[in-house]
């Protein structure tokens, strides 16, 4: 049974869902859109409230120093402030009265019966808009960008000691710019001629800086188009495409991608080969239907095997030296990807990387005996720190003397000593590492 909901109720349930229990945005937010009647224009607000506020929470929840007089009870208070204090701050599209109306309605709805809730928004957003935004002094660096854009104070410091403070507020200011749409071009269709269709299609498609079969495009909504649907193109950041091209294809290899779901990089393995076959392995066998949805939409299913299998556990299923390209996307902190999911900034600590780090090796050291002896080995993860790329690969190659690190080309980038690490500020993509192995001698 449908609802009739405004887009700023299914906003603001879903911050309730968030900010509460912690549930990841993007799930939270499409079961509450379920059974509604939202238009297209009314689920675009709402996306750009939900993203927008969990994005800037720190900032916005500054705004209220000095003006929250009483605890807030009830828990739709606190996410109905920040979502007002981001639509008069950032969305100035909307009058400050209707937020505030908006506001006032949704206190109504939330509220509990005889709630004060009402009151204590409408006082609050009153002073807030009579005040006006506030930021701290600026002579306090990690507590000034800790604010301004809205990251946690752990990964400001983090960001400082290793890149330093104007490099710090470049990155953290590229993180909560929007993310490009981009699109990976099928290995199987003509680069060109795609480019064209999605001339006429109005996407005005611009070449990649960094990937040499990757576009850009104006806006969003290319997965309506016959083009995705046919697996003509898929949705790919650039620089997640770049681990893929570090190896070098013959076409008739045995591959392993060990950790592999959604499937992004399988398909991209499985395009380059024309007899050979990639097997995919991921520890969720839910997750491994994506990659057999992926593959058969990219038309590529016949030579992707899936398997569900903890890629620390590889080598007790297969033999020693049986593939000749090994991906180990591994698991990680994920901090290349903020600026898609703004929440990962709030949810991980300086300690999970080293609980990671673990992992990573753990997993390179049980696949590594599965390569051949002239075979590639690629390690790669969605994240910029030390501990999870760089730390990783000196433990490996410690631990590992027959493997050496190999100088390699990805996309429109070389990487002359091995690996390759993008900050997100550096071409506006995710934040990506890559580094490249093979054996010695």
């Amino acid at each position: 049974m449908s609802v009739h909901k405004s887009a700023r109720s299914v906003a603001l349930a879903t911050l309730i869902r968030v900010f509460r229990d912690g549930s990841y945005s993007n799930i939270s937010f499409s079961n509450n859109l379920q059974g509604t009647k939202l238009s297209q224009a009314d689920q675009k607000l709402a996306t750009r409230i939900v993203y927008g506020t969990i994005q800037e929470k720190i900032y916005l929840e500054y705004q209220f120093r000095g003006l929250l007089k009483t605890e807030l009870k009830e828990d739709y208070l606190l996410p109905l402030l920040l979502m007002s204090a981001y639509q008069i701050l950032f969305m100035n599209s909307i009058p400050d009265r209707a937020v505030l109306n908006e506001a006032n309605n949704l206190a109504k709805e939330f509220g509990r019966k005889h709630s004060a809730g009402f009151k204590i928004v409408n006082g609050i957003l009153r002073a807030f808009l009579r005040r006006g935004q506030i930021l701290p002094d600026d002579k306090n660096k990690v507590l000034f960008l800790r604010v301004k854009e809205s990251t946690p104070q752990w990964l400001v410091q983090y960001l400082i000691n290793n890149w330093g403070e104007s490099r710090t507020a470049s990155i953290l200011s590229s993180i909560n710019k929007p993310a490009k749409n981009t699109v990976r071009v099928s290995g199987l269709t003509d680069y060109n001629l795609i480019k064209e269709e999605l001339t006429k299609l109005g996407f005005f498609p611009n070449e990649s800086q960094i990937a040499e079969d990757e576009l850009v495009l104006t806006h969003g909504g290319v997965f309506k188009t016959s083009l995705f649907k046919e697996g003509k193109l898929t949705i790919q950041d650039e620089a997640a495409s770049l681990a893929v091209s570090a190896f070098t294809f013959t076409g008739n290899e045995e591959v392993l991608d060990a950790c592999s779901a959604p499937g992004g990089k399988t398909v991209q393995i499985a395009e380059k080969l024309k007899q050979g076959h990639v097997t995919a392995l991921d520890i969720h066998k839910n997750k491994l239907g994506l990659v057999k949805q992926n593959g058969k939409r990219m038309n590529v299913a016949s030579r992707i095997n899936v398997k569900t299998m903890d890629a620390r556990k590889a080598d007790q299923t297969f033999k020693k030296g049986q593939f000749d390209k090994i991906l180990v996307d591994a698991p990680c902190s994920g901090l290349g990807l903020i600026r898609r999911k703004p929440e990962i900034r709030y949810t991980k600590t300086l300690h999970d990387l080293s609980k990671l780090r673990e992992i990573q090796l753990d997993i390179l050291d049980h696949v590594s005996t599965l390569l051949s002896r002239d075979g590639e080995l690629v390690y790669s993860t969605c994240t910029i720190t030390r501990e999870e790329d760089e730390d990783v690969v000196k433990a490996f190659l410690k631990s590992h003397t027959q493997f050496e690190l190999q100088p390699f080309t990805a996309g429109k980038l070389k990487a002359t000593k091995g690996m390759l690490k993008i900050l997100p500020d550096s071409y506006g993509s995710d934040g990506f590492f890559i580094a490249k192995f093979k054996m010695r001698g």
